[in-house]
């Protein structure tokens, strides 16, 4: 095992699952060596259980492929191998708050890429690079779950990628009004075009509960501590439209902004430019290495030529400029289902560690 910590995924079979163990896959500090599902999988190899359904650009790491599938919902039995779980399980939300409470009282960390806990006030709900702070959260979790090690954590949604951090690298010229369309990937929804050949040439005005998380999440992002739970920020006041479009992967929004205090272009850029966080300093080894990149062209950023940069990690910005009725308006891009989500938990899972969060058991 070389000194690795053990690390289980829990809904394995899944797209986002599939991102974990493609991403995991030579990590220096995580090896998988635990993957469950649901009851229909368990006793099959990996490889059998996913059968034609692997979804990746790249082939099934070999490492997993022998691996036999556990039941999901065994859950001391699975908590027993490993020293923390990623959970990208696909059940109700009620269920999912059972079940990742359930492994985080076996003292089994939980880093889950799922909604259901993200509005749980204890529950820490991270970007990294702009709120590692509130991981600090977590020891009043504890107290509540009568735990010494066993916690839940969760990254927020793929669509707030593409601006709440080009948002927080503004924050000292004070935004306070948003507007933001986001135009979301099929990958979001776990599809391919495989699955979904009705969005080949088609877009879908409406995706299920994503513009109230769009609206409101980064407000929590944004937040603080305060009695140990965290209390959402009260500005920008943000309004959303989300938009399902014929693209793979890559989520892109077009941003109209308001400011407190009127920053020049250039200041803007620079800010962008500049923004970094703990991931950089610690060199976390998921961390892009410059976190927002700005593209000059007009034509930029483009899925087909930016998704993938700095390994689907970065958020690439472009079209700055000003505007008739609000004061700037944009345009940015993040990978949903890297930055989004897997890539997003797998830094989470870092900053713990390095933070000394996550230990060996």
């Amino acid at each position: 095992m070389s000194g690795k910590l053990k690390v289980g995924i829990l809904g394995a079979t899944g797209m986002v699952g599939q991102r974990f163990i493609s991403l995991l896959e030579n990590h220096p500090w995580f090896e998988v060596v635990t993957v469950a599902a649901s009851a229909r999988s368990a006793g099959k190899t990996y490889e059998e259980a996913v059968g034609g359904r692997w979804k990746m650009d790249t082939p099934m790491p070999e490492a997993v492929k022998k691996l036999v599938v556990m039941n999901v919902n065994e859950v001391e039995e699975v908590a027993a191998t490993v020293d923390f779980v990623f959970s990208a399980v696909d059940m109700s939300k009620d269920e999912i708050k059972a079940i990742e409470e359930a492994y985080a009282k076996t003292e089994t960390p939980v880093v889950s890429n799922n909604s259901a806990h993200r509005w749980t006030p204890d529950v820490p709900m991270v970007v990294p690079e702009i709120n590692p702070q509130h991981f600090d959260v977590i020891e009043f979790q504890k107290k509540r779950l009568g735990t010494t090690r066993g916690f839940i954590a969760v990254k927020p949604n793929c669509s707030i990628q593409s601006y709440a951090p080009v948002l927080t690298a503004w924050k000292e010229f004070e935004p306070y009004e948003v507007v933001a369309t986001t135009y979301q990937a099929i990958s979001g929804a776990g599809k391919t075009f495989k699955d979904w050949p009705e969005m080949e040439h088609n877009i879908i005005p409406y995706i299920g509960g994503e513009e109230e998380k769009s609206e409101k999440e980064p407000l929590r992002i944004w937040g603080e501590i305060k009695d140990g739970v965290i209390v959402p920020a009260t500005s920008p006041v943000i309004t959303c439209q989300c938009i399902r479009v014929p693209v793979l992967n890559g989520h892109t929004a077009a941003v109209f902004v308001k400011f407190r205090r009127k920053p020049t272009k250039e200041q803007l850029i620079q800010a962008l430019r500049d923004f970094s966080g703990f991931p950089q300093e610690a060199e976390l080894p998921s961390a892009p290495k410059h976190f927002i990149q700005y593209l000059e062209e007009d034509n930029r950023p483009q899925v087909t030529e930016d998704v993938n940069y700095e390994n689907g990690m970065g958020i690439s910005v472009g079209r700055l400029r000003e505007d008739t009725v609000y004061d700037y308006k944009f345009v940015g891009l993040s990978h949903n289902t890297v930055r989004g989500a897997a890539g997003g938990a797998v830094l989470c899972a870092e900053t713990l560690k390095a933070k000394g969060y996550i230990q060996a058991k």
